[in-house]
């Protein structure tokens, strides 16, 4: 009998703070602003999205904008975090790893440092609640100017060891070269920062290769196409430079049709460290748990296969080397134990 994967324990390394709402919130806090909301947003969700080509793209990007329009008040960011952390438990998640862009937020909140001060805080009141470890990973814009990244890379440094774990760059990938944000990603590295780049989602294995040739990725934000270069897979493997899969994101942004066509298990066959993740499941409609669940059901992972994805994402994550080890002990634990 299979082992009840929400009592593995794991690490979330690819979640965004807007995309963490829960669907209820956002219906909640747009009625009580009077705020109106597309039906892909309501009765029409989670939406039905294609963002291989730009309209699509920008579509994608005009929900996620107007996601982030219902959070107008710090209370509203404590909230967010709170839920978040909440459903992080109940999936099993120990460690998450979110990813915010405090430029997006910086003209209510009384700009770039008192937005990373706010979420910082909200994340310590979160993590306390919840009982879950939570790290920020401060995320730059591909679609803004390489200087708007270098200062957030700067700003990110001020706070490496307060909460901040890493630097990432996040949007639409076929706008903006790795390399234009190289200098970004220098700042960060320095500081002690992983370096956690999105890569290899809109774009193919030439993307994955170039976030780690010219940002020293650590990780790659999604990284499926390095699955289309044998080379590219082995090199990942021998660095041991994690991909941050997410399935359910792949399926609706149309990066595949459906989720038996993500690389996921030749990925880790080839010996790719993974980390499963939910991307924003705002508007993908589902958590992390589930992400695991299809290990199970569409690529035939086994109970050991699951723990050692799990094994990855804890090796992979930023947590402190006792987090670290009392996650993989306790993984060891669920694998060997009865199923309940």
């Amino acid at each position: 009998m299979p082992k009840p994967l929400v009592t593995l324990p794991k690490a979330h390394l690819h979640l965004h703070f807007t995309g963490s709402m829960r669907h209820a919130t956002l219906i909640e806090l747009a009625r009580e602003q009077g705020l109106h909301l597309p039906d892909a947003l309501e009765q029409d969700w989670p939406p039905r999205l294609r963002a291989t080509d730009e309209r699509g793209w920008f579509r994608f990007q005009r929900l996620y904008d107007i996601a982030r329009s219902v959070l107008t008040r710090p209370e509203h960011v404590y909230r967010l975090l709170r839920e978040t952390a909440e459903d992080e438990a109940a999936a099993g998640s120990r460690w998450l790893e979110i990813q915010v862009d405090p430029s997006g937020y910086a003209q209510r909140f009384g700009g770039l440092t008192a937005t990373l001060e706010l979420v910082l805080d909200a994340v310590r009141q979160a993590a306390d609640h919840a009982g879950v470890g939570i790290a920020v990973i401060v995320a730059a814009n591909r679609t803004r100017h390489p200087l708007d990244a270098n200062t957030l890379a700067r700003l990110a440094t001020q706070y490496a060891g307060q909460g901040v774990v890493g630097f990432g760059l996040s949007n639409d990938e076929r706008r903006g070269q790795a390399r234009d944000f190289e200098r970004a990603f220098r700042i960060a590295k320095r500081a002690g920062l992983l370096s956690v780049p999105h890569g290899g989602e809109l774009m193919g294995s030439r993307s994955v290769a170039q976030c780690v040739d010219d940002l020293g990725a650590d990780r790659v934000g999604h990284g499926v196409r390095a699955a289309e270069d044998e080379w590219l897979m082995r090199r990942l493997a021998d660095r041991q430079i994690c991909c941050e899969v997410c399935p359910t994101s792949n399926v609706g942004l149309g990066v595949v049709e459906q989720p038996g066509d993500v690389p996921l298990r030749r990925l880790f066959d080839a010996g790719v460290p993974i980390a499963l993740g939910a991307d924003d499941p705002l508007l993908f409609g589902t958590r992390l748990l589930r992400q695991y669940e299809l290990a199970r059901e569409v690529y035939g992972f086994t109970d050991k296969e699951v723990a050692e994805l799990a094994r990855q994402s804890v090796r992979s994550s930023a947590a402190p080397e006792p987090v670290r080890k009392e996650l993989l002990e306790d993984i060891d634990d669920w694998l060997t134990g009865s199923p309940e």
